[in-house]
């Protein structure tokens, strides 16, 4: 066994070196995040949308009672110049 080898290679890897290790300040450090005015308008908006129900319950809800009892009527000609409207092609 070779130990004079295992000494170069300890010395190679400082196994035996002792360090030296300073002496640790503690620094206290924060984060702090400032919402601008803009994101939080954006934030109340976002949650009046989130609230806001995505089906008008009321207006639905007549319409249905019209189906039901037969006395709801559309007029074609009036649909058909809506729908061309919208399309664009009017």
């Amino acid at each position: 066994m070779r130990i004079d080898a295992y000494n170069q290679v300890s010395q190679v890897y400082g196994v035996n070196r002792k360090t030296k290790t300073s002496a640790t300040t503690k620094t206290t450090r924060s984060d702090k995040v400032e919402i601008s005015n803009l994101g939080k308008d954006l934030q109340i908006a976002k949650q009046a949308i989130k609230d806001t129900p995505d089906v008008r319950e009321d207006v639905v809800a007549k319409f249905k009672t019209q189906i039901n009892n037969g006395t709801y009527d559309v007029d074609g000609e009036s649909f058909a110049d809506k729908l061309m409207e919208k399309l664009g092609l009017l």
